[in-house]
């Protein structure tokens, strides 16, 4: 068989995934995943720390991709999963339903916000924001807005990549995958860092919550279905708005008969120090997007939650949802979820994830003493570094420069799983300790000097 011109130094099981796997997503190429030795084919984990083919123990400082909140290795999942498929493992969603399905809506219902009390379960993040947009036109339209199908999103944000989804997403690639959704338009989300209004702190944040409003007068009204946004963007860079940014939100979604959706599927189950972003800000959604940290990543899973008053208008004659997933409310899937949620509760990681998440900030910002970070900024376990050629003008690196290669390659040979774009991204499992924690600064610092010592004179 046609080796690709693979390294003769690569695993077999490596060598297996470069010949036969399609690695999802844009950030590395197939060139860059296997030279070098490249390749990452993990085989266990505990805790934070995962260990690949060959026996290398990394630091997961990602969460895998922000899902791994309960921590790796949780055996006490695998068997509620296991007990759950022995009785039963799948039930039709359109016409019945499962206990654990059951159970894991009623356990929904009583820990979000609020008045969020109907739950649609799917299998991830981007089949619940795809469904999040038909609820919402469809729930516009029985209300008597046959005219309301109009989505506004926000710069910088990310829902996922199925098509409806990617429409919403702003790194969407047009080349490739346009045209996208029809009605679908962009507005400014809070950065305090690269503010697009030149407005510092609170007055930034409240700029972008009144251009919401001028969007939605802008397409009219009466063509507006939902508003859409996570309540802390990490694709945009941990911004942490002000509260009095979604309380306004709030308000003109209500003045002006538009849905908000808050998009939770990384900020929820504790992410941020608390069980729910939403709670930071003393607002509630008309829908609440989840997926991610809902099972820990053990199954896949995701869902919508809405208000009563969204879904009493699906219950009249002739007005079921034109929607249906196969595998929304598996039976497996919401025991994994049900017994993930008994363990953050019972291990108190929702507080657990504040107190570790002071503790990076703390860390990370030792790390200001380096010329090249401009910024530090996160909530709970979800944190950011924001990585610039010159502070004063705050210009980036860009995901592709090769300090930022560089700086990430640095990084994973030390040990360390992260995400190095122009802003270094952190989310470690809400298991993690002082010492891991400290372990992490560690290795950050002393591949920033690295890295900076190479790019020297590129640093303003």
């Amino acid at each position: 068989m046609d080796d690709f011109n693979l390294p003769g130094t690569l695993h077999d099981l490596e060598k297996t995934a470069a010949r036969h796997l399609w690695f999802h997503g844009p950030e590395e190429s197939w060139e860059e995943l296997t030279e070098h030795e490249g390749m990452r084919v993990f085989a266990r984990g505990e805790g934070s720390t995962i260990w690949d083919v060959r026996g290398r123990a990394y630091l997961d400082g990602l969460s895998g991709l922000f899902v791994v909140n309960a921590g790796h290795g949780r055996r006490e999942i695998g068997e509620a999963m296991a007990e759950q498929a022995g009785r039963i493992a799948y039930s039709a969603a359109s016409t019945c339903s499962n206990d654990a399905a059951v159970r894991l809506a009623g356990k929904l219902s009583g820990i979000t916000p609020g008045d969020l009390s109907r739950v649609f379960l799917v299998s991830g993040g981007s089949e619940a924001v795809e469904s999040a947009i038909k609820i919402a036109r469809q729930a516009q339209a029985m209300r008597g807005f046959q005219g309301r199908h109009k989505i506004i999103a926000r710069r910088g944000s990310y829902h996922g990549m199925t098509l409806g989804a990617m429409s919403l997403t702003a790194a969407r690639v047009e080349k490739f995958h346009g045209p996208f959704m029809y009605g679908v338009s962009h507005v400014p989300s809070p950065n305090r860092y690269h503010n697009d209004f030149g407005l510092a702190g609170e007055d930034g944040d409240l700029m972008c919550a009144r251009y919401v409003e001028q969007e939605i007068i802008h397409q009219g009204p009466e063509t507006v279905a939902a508003v859409i946004g996570e309540p802390v963007s990490v694709s945009n860079g941990n911004h942490v708005p002000s509260p009095r940014y979604w309380q306004m939100l709030r308000d003109i979604c209500d003045r002006y008969g538009v849905f908000l959706i808050m998009d939770e599927a990384i900020n929820g189950f504790g992410r941020t120090g608390k069980m729910f972003a939403a709670e930071h800000f003393g607002v509630v959604p008309d829908m609440m997007v989840i997926a991610k940290g809902f099972s820990s990543g053990y199954a896949p899973i995701g869902g919508v939650i809405v208000r009563g008053e969204v879904f009493e208008g699906f219950t009249g004659d002739g007005k079921p949802i034109e929607h249906l997933l196969t595998f929304g409310g598996h039976a497996v899937a919401s025991a994994a979820a049900l017994r993930n949620i008994q363990i953050i509760e019972d291990e108190d990681l929702v507080e657990r994830s504040a107190r570790s998440g002071a503790y990076l900030m703390e860390g990370l910002h030792t790390l200001e003493s380096h010329p090249t970070v401009g910024d530090v900024r996160g909530i709970g376990l979800m944190c950011s570094v924001e990585l610039v050629k010159n502070r004063e003008t705050r210009e980036s690196w860009g995901w592709t420069h090769a300090f930022t290669k560089d700086l990430a390659e640095r990084i994973r040979d030390r040990g360390l799983l992260t995400r190095v774009w122009g802003v270094l991204h952190l989310g470690p499992p809400l298991v993690i300790t002082r010492d891991e924690i400290d372990s992490i600064i560690g290795i950050i610092g002393e591949s920033l000097t690295e890295t900076e010592n190479r790019f020297a004179s590129e640093i303003a």
